[in-house]
């Protein structure tokens, strides 16, 4: 197989497949779990995505659902033996978000609300060094330079000359005062973000503070949308010990509602520019 196949995405699909499987069969996990003498948990951990399988687990999972057709049944080894490649970032060693990096590496376009800092994929090396460090205060050096290549190799996909992603940042006021680092490494920041901002793929709008209330009050989060259409997208939330990914239709469409709210109550893309750019100004003087 290629050596761009995406091993997270090859899970979820895969899971997707025999989630559809089981479901045409009348069985539950749980009668599943009985069958073939594991715990509810593996199952549906195989199903959503997030656990490694093994093409002994589908051809398992293959007899128990009676999947007579051999294409299917091939079909769905490879899919395994794909998805227990290795994506570029298991070159980084253990990384705690890999999974999102998996779908964020697939992604056609991905929305994100920032409450607090620079999205990650907009952000310069200094200002990422800076964050991270401080974020991680009881981190080494050697893990904060980790997660900081990892970061910067992640905006790889933003300066991708073909089939960029497309980006679209809602970014809160709070995220342009807080100084990281210094001024001046503040100033590197917003007048790297206003750069990026005019590329035609990527959009950033800035959520003032007389906004008042508003729909994202409640935290971060990113909504991930992929290019084939079997992919439902895939709301991320990340968290401090372990992240959520939500994928059922209708929390995805509620999330989705309110990042159409965010957008309408933030600063058009001029307007945004021009306010970050008066923001950047007051880092310049002494």
């Amino acid at each position: 197989m290629a050596s761009n196949v995406n091993p997270t995405v090859r899970r979820r699909r895969l899971g997707l497949e025999l989630r559809r499987l089981r479901e045409l069969k009348g069985m539950t996990a749980e009668e599943v779990a009985e069958r073939l003498l594991v715990s509810q948990s593996k199952i549906s951990r195989l199903e959503n995505g997030r656990r490694s399988i093994s093409q002994r687990d589908v051809r398992d999972l293959c007899g128990v659902y009676e999947v007579d057709d051999h294409r299917i049944v091939d079909s769905l080894m490879q899919m395994a033996k794909d998805s227990r490649q290795q994506g570029w970032w298991h070159a980084f060693g253990d990384i705690p978000y890999s999974v999102y990096i998996g779908l964020e590496t697939d992604a056609a376009s991905l929305r994100v609300y920032e409450p607090q800092v620079v999205p990650g994929l907009l952000q310069t090396r200094p200002y990422a060094e800076a964050l991270i460090a401080g974020a991680l205060p009881e981190s080494g050096a050697a893990d904060i330079e980790k997660r900081v290549s990892v970061r910067m190799r992640r905006q790889d996909r933003v300066h991708a000359e073909e089939l960029p992603l497309r980006l679209w940042a809602v970014v809160d006021e709070a995220a342009l005062h807080r100084i990281v680092g210094a001024k001046a490494l503040m100033r590197e920041q917003l007048e790297y973000l206003i750069e990026l901002s005019r590329l035609p793929h990527v959009t950033v709008q800035v959520l003032p503070f007389d906004m008042g209330a508003h729909p994202g009050i409640n935290g971060q989060y990113a909504i991930l949308e992929f290019p084939d259409a079997t992919d439902s997208s895939v709301v991320y939330i990340e968290g401090v010990t372990s992240d959520l990914y939500l994928e059922k239709a209708n929390d995805v469409h509620k999330y989705t509602v309110m990042y159409e709210h965010l957008r309408a109550q933030a600063l058009n893309a001029d307007q945004s520019r021009a306010f970050i750019e008066n923001i950047a100004k007051r880092y310049t003087m002494p």
